[in-house]
Protein backbone atom coordinates (compact mmCIF):
# COMPACT_ATOMS: atom_id res chain seq x y z
CA UNK A 1 0.00 0.00 0.00
CA UNK A 2 1.73 3.06 -1.16
CA UNK A 3 -0.06 5.50 1.10
CA UNK A 4 1.41 4.20 4.31
CA UNK A 5 4.68 5.54 5.52
CA UNK A 6 4.67 5.32 9.19
CA UNK A 7 5.28 2.54 11.67
CA UNK A 8 4.28 2.15 15.16
CA UNK A 9 5.25 -0.14 17.67
CA UNK A 10 4.35 -1.40 20.75
CA UNK A 11 7.06 -2.05 23.24
CA UNK A 12 6.59 -5.15 25.81
CA UNK A 13 5.40 -8.60 23.90
CA UNK A 14 5.74 -7.59 20.78
CA UNK A 15 9.72 -6.05 20.48
CA UNK A 16 9.92 -8.45 23.60
CA UNK A 17 9.51 -11.72 24.38
CA UNK A 18 5.65 -11.99 25.79
CA UNK A 19 5.01 -10.64 28.71
CA UNK A 20 3.47 -13.77 30.60
CA UNK A 21 6.89 -15.27 30.96
CA UNK A 22 7.95 -12.17 32.98
CA UNK A 23 4.70 -12.60 34.89
CA UNK A 24 5.39 -16.22 35.72
CA UNK A 25 9.09 -15.30 36.62
CA UNK A 26 8.05 -13.25 39.02
CA UNK A 27 5.43 -15.75 40.77
CA UNK A 28 8.16 -18.55 40.52
CA UNK A 29 10.08 -15.88 41.79
CA UNK A 30 7.93 -14.50 44.89
CA UNK A 31 6.32 -17.42 45.28
CA UNK A 32 2.96 -14.92 44.38
CA UNK A 33 0.36 -16.70 42.62
CA UNK A 34 -0.66 -14.16 39.63
CA UNK A 35 -4.33 -15.16 40.75
CA UNK A 36 -3.75 -13.38 44.39
CA UNK A 37 -2.36 -10.61 42.83
CA UNK A 38 -4.78 -9.84 40.12
CA UNK A 39 -7.02 -10.30 43.20
CA UNK A 40 -5.59 -7.56 45.00
CA UNK A 41 -5.31 -5.30 42.06
CA UNK A 42 -9.19 -5.77 41.81
CA UNK A 43 -9.99 -5.22 45.17
CA UNK A 44 -7.72 -1.64 45.44
CA UNK A 45 -9.84 -0.77 41.90
CA UNK A 46 -13.20 -1.42 43.89
CA UNK A 47 -11.95 0.60 46.96
CA UNK A 48 -10.18 3.54 45.29
CA UNK A 49 -12.57 3.79 42.08
CA UNK A 50 -9.30 3.53 40.07
CA UNK A 51 -7.09 0.80 38.76
CA UNK A 52 -3.91 1.07 40.64
CA UNK A 53 -1.57 -0.30 37.18
CA UNK A 54 -3.22 1.96 35.05
CA UNK A 55 -2.67 5.15 37.45
CA UNK A 56 0.86 4.00 37.36
CA UNK A 57 0.89 3.39 33.81
CA UNK A 58 -0.62 7.09 33.77
CA UNK A 59 2.37 8.18 35.74
CA UNK A 60 0.14 9.44 38.67
CA UNK A 61 1.70 7.08 41.03
CA UNK A 62 5.09 6.21 41.59
CA UNK A 63 6.62 2.60 41.42
CA UNK A 64 7.34 2.28 45.23
CA UNK A 65 3.88 3.65 46.55
CA UNK A 66 2.25 1.42 44.17
CA UNK A 67 4.15 -1.62 45.56
CA UNK A 68 3.42 -0.86 49.14
CA UNK A 69 -0.33 -0.90 48.45
CA UNK A 70 -0.12 -4.06 46.76
CA UNK A 71 1.80 -5.38 49.27
CA UNK A 72 -0.48 -4.01 51.87
CA UNK A 73 -3.65 -6.05 50.21
CA UNK A 74 -1.30 -8.93 49.72
CA UNK A 75 -0.94 -9.15 53.36
CA UNK A 76 -4.30 -9.66 54.37
CA UNK A 77 -4.59 -12.47 51.40
CA UNK A 78 -1.69 -14.08 51.99
CA UNK A 79 -1.24 -13.98 55.58
CA UNK A 80 2.25 -12.15 55.32
CA UNK A 81 4.03 -9.21 53.94
CA UNK A 82 5.72 -10.25 50.70
CA UNK A 83 8.46 -8.80 49.18
CA UNK A 84 7.92 -6.75 46.00
CA UNK A 85 10.82 -4.53 46.16
CA UNK A 86 12.43 -6.84 43.31
CA UNK A 87 9.55 -7.06 41.17
CA UNK A 88 10.77 -4.92 38.38
CA UNK A 89 14.74 -6.97 38.48
CA UNK A 90 12.93 -10.25 38.37
CA UNK A 91 10.25 -8.75 35.56
CA UNK A 92 13.17 -7.81 33.27
CA UNK A 93 15.33 -10.54 33.84
CA UNK A 94 13.09 -12.78 32.30
CA UNK A 95 11.95 -10.84 29.46
CA UNK A 96 14.57 -10.75 26.58
CA UNK A 97 14.70 -9.13 23.00
CA UNK A 98 12.35 -10.43 20.10
CA UNK A 99 15.04 -10.31 17.43
CA UNK A 100 13.26 -10.85 14.31
CA UNK A 101 10.91 -8.19 14.80
CA UNK A 102 13.51 -5.72 16.22
CA UNK A 103 15.33 -6.54 12.74
CA UNK A 104 12.36 -6.33 10.53
CA UNK A 105 11.79 -2.61 12.29
CA UNK A 106 15.38 -1.70 11.10
CA UNK A 107 14.49 -2.68 8.09
CA UNK A 108 11.31 -0.80 7.49
CA UNK A 109 13.55 1.90 8.87
CA UNK A 110 16.59 1.62 6.13
CA UNK A 111 13.76 1.29 3.66
CA UNK A 112 12.39 5.01 4.61
CA UNK A 113 9.51 4.38 6.89
CA UNK A 114 9.20 6.44 9.12
CA UNK A 115 9.11 4.95 12.39
CA UNK A 116 7.71 5.42 16.24
CA UNK A 117 6.81 3.73 19.42
CA UNK A 118 3.97 3.76 21.43
CA UNK A 119 4.18 2.25 24.81
CA UNK A 120 1.81 1.88 28.17
CA UNK A 121 4.39 1.67 30.70
CA UNK A 122 6.24 2.46 33.86
CA UNK A 123 8.38 5.73 34.43
CA UNK A 124 11.21 3.97 36.41
CA UNK A 125 11.32 1.40 34.01
CA UNK A 126 12.31 3.31 31.05
CA UNK A 127 16.24 2.99 31.85
CA UNK A 128 15.49 -0.75 31.38
CA UNK A 129 13.48 -1.27 28.93
CA UNK A 130 15.49 1.44 26.68
CA UNK A 131 18.82 -0.68 27.60
CA UNK A 132 17.25 -3.83 25.42
CA UNK A 133 17.31 -2.62 21.97
CA UNK A 134 18.48 0.11 20.35
CA UNK A 135 15.35 2.39 21.10
CA UNK A 136 16.71 5.62 19.54
CA UNK A 137 18.64 4.46 16.47
CA UNK A 138 15.29 2.59 15.14
CA UNK A 139 12.76 5.19 16.65
CA UNK A 140 12.36 8.71 15.82
CA UNK A 141 9.55 8.97 18.07
CA UNK A 142 8.98 7.15 21.71
CA UNK A 143 5.72 7.77 22.85
CA UNK A 144 5.36 6.74 26.68
CA UNK A 145 2.08 6.75 28.82
CA UNK A 146 3.44 7.45 31.93
CA UNK A 147 5.34 10.75 30.76
CA UNK A 148 2.29 12.35 28.64
CA UNK A 149 -0.56 10.67 31.36
CA UNK A 150 -2.60 9.05 28.63
CA UNK A 151 -2.65 5.36 28.02
CA UNK A 152 -4.01 2.94 25.24
CA UNK A 153 -6.49 2.49 24.20
CA UNK A 154 -7.78 5.63 24.52
CA UNK A 155 -7.58 7.07 20.93
CA UNK A 156 -6.00 10.32 22.62
CA UNK A 157 -2.51 8.67 23.08
CA UNK A 158 -3.17 7.86 19.41
CA UNK A 159 -3.60 11.47 18.45
CA UNK A 160 -0.77 12.70 20.45
CA UNK A 161 1.48 10.59 19.05
CA UNK A 162 0.17 11.36 15.20
CA UNK A 163 0.58 14.65 15.56
CA UNK A 164 4.13 14.56 16.95
CA UNK A 165 5.43 12.41 13.91
CA UNK A 166 3.43 14.56 11.70
CA UNK A 167 1.16 12.51 10.28
CA UNK A 168 -2.21 11.10 9.11
CA UNK A 169 -3.86 8.23 10.37
CA UNK A 170 -3.83 6.47 6.84
CA UNK A 171 -0.55 7.48 6.71
CA UNK A 172 0.33 4.48 9.77
CA UNK A 173 0.78 0.59 10.50
CA UNK A 174 0.22 0.14 13.71
CA UNK A 175 1.47 -2.84 15.72
CA UNK A 176 0.32 -4.22 19.10
CA UNK A 177 -0.26 -7.42 20.79
CA UNK A 178 -3.59 -6.35 22.49
CA UNK A 179 -6.64 -6.26 20.02
CA UNK A 180 -8.24 -3.81 22.05
CA UNK A 181 -5.49 -1.05 21.25
CA UNK A 182 -5.42 -2.55 17.31
CA UNK A 183 -9.18 -1.74 17.28
CA UNK A 184 -8.35 1.76 18.54
CA UNK A 185 -5.96 2.21 16.05
CA UNK A 186 -8.06 1.19 13.06
CA UNK A 187 -11.10 3.01 14.76
CA UNK A 188 -8.86 6.40 13.95
CA UNK A 189 -8.22 5.13 10.66
CA UNK A 190 -4.40 3.52 11.16
CA UNK A 191 -3.44 -0.43 9.48
CA UNK A 192 -3.03 -2.50 12.42
CA UNK A 193 -1.57 -5.57 12.62
CA UNK A 194 -2.84 -7.67 15.83
CA UNK A 195 0.89 -8.99 17.01
CA UNK A 196 0.47 -12.75 17.83
CA UNK A 197 3.46 -14.75 17.53
CA UNK A 198 6.82 -14.02 14.54
CA UNK A 199 5.08 -16.52 12.46
CA UNK A 200 1.64 -14.32 12.12
CA UNK A 201 3.35 -10.79 12.42
CA UNK A 202 5.99 -10.13 10.32
CA UNK A 203 4.50 -12.02 7.12
CA UNK A 204 1.04 -9.47 8.08
CA UNK A 205 3.65 -6.56 8.18
CA UNK A 206 5.89 -7.14 4.82
CA UNK A 207 2.75 -8.18 3.12
CA UNK A 208 1.49 -4.70 3.85
CA UNK A 209 4.79 -2.47 3.87
CA UNK A 210 6.97 -4.42 1.65
CA UNK A 211 4.52 -5.99 -1.72
CA UNK A 212 5.97 -7.88 -4.19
Amino acid sequence: MSCLTTVISDFGGVLTSPLIGSFAAVQDTTGIPMESLGRAIGRIEKREGKHPLYELELGRVPEVEFLAKLADELETELGHRPELHRFREIYFEALQPNEPIISLMAELKEDGYRMGMLTNNIREWEPLWRSMLPVDEIFELVVDSAFVGLRKPDPAIYELTLERLGVAAGECVFLDDIELNCAAARELGMEAVHYRDNEQAIPELRELLLPG
